[in-house]
């Protein structure tokens, strides 16, 4: 079942084993997984760990690709330590609209949509397994539903859009600010 309309997908590794993760990659037929974690690294499997998870894939022939320095949503590092944060209730919190105002995001968001229009099978890939609850779908899929680019996120082996996805993070208000003061795009934890 491939949806030929889209090349981009996003997927969460959670708690999954790497076969039950490589089946969801394999019913979608994704040749490349871009690691959109900040820190790509899980202390719970270490076969979602940046190097190993590298190799797993590669053996299977699937590219693996690093960008969390870029379109994570965890932004580190220089000025991005001040300017992609707002505070809520005095905790500092990740603020994804100013993420998307940076240089750093803005490349790193071409470089998916330049896959896109050369029609890869690609899946962005973070540890949330519900897309709702990660910047796949608040930041990432946003962005790139503004440039006109569907998005389809696997969840549990099944489809579900962007519009969907963003509907439960809005509680189905659909003039519910995206950015700025709105809580639901800003990182659950604060950090």
């Amino acid at each position: 079942m491939i949806i030929m309309e889209s090349t981009i997908y996003t997927i969460g590794h959670g708690n999954k084993s790497f076969d039950q993760f490589l089946t969801e990659l394999r019913q979608y037929d994704i040749k490349y997984l871009i690691d959109v974690r900040s820190k790509p690294f899980s202390k719970w499997n270490p076969d979602f760990s940046k190097d190993n998870l590298a190799v797993l894939l590669a053996r299977q022939d699937i590219r693996y690709v690093w960008m969390g320095d870029s379109i994570g949503g965890l932004p580190t590092g220089g000025s991005k330590d001040f300017t992609c944060y707002s505070y809520i209730n005095g905790e500092r919190h990740v603020d994804y609209s100013k993420i998307a105002q940076q240089e750093f995001f803005k490349q790193g968001l071409q470089r998916v949509i330049v896959a896109n229009e050369k029609q890869l099978n690609v899946a962005l890939m973070c540890s949330e397994t519900r897309p709702e609850a990660c910047h796949r779908s608040k930041l990432i899929g946003e962005e790139l539903r503004k440039q006109g680019i569907s998005i389809h996120h696997i969840c549990d082996g099944k489809l579900y859009s962007q519009e969907f996805v963003m509907s439960i993070v809005t509680n189905g208000n659909p003039l519910t600010n995206l950015f700025g003061e709105d809580e639901s795009f800003m990182s659950v934890k604060p950090h």
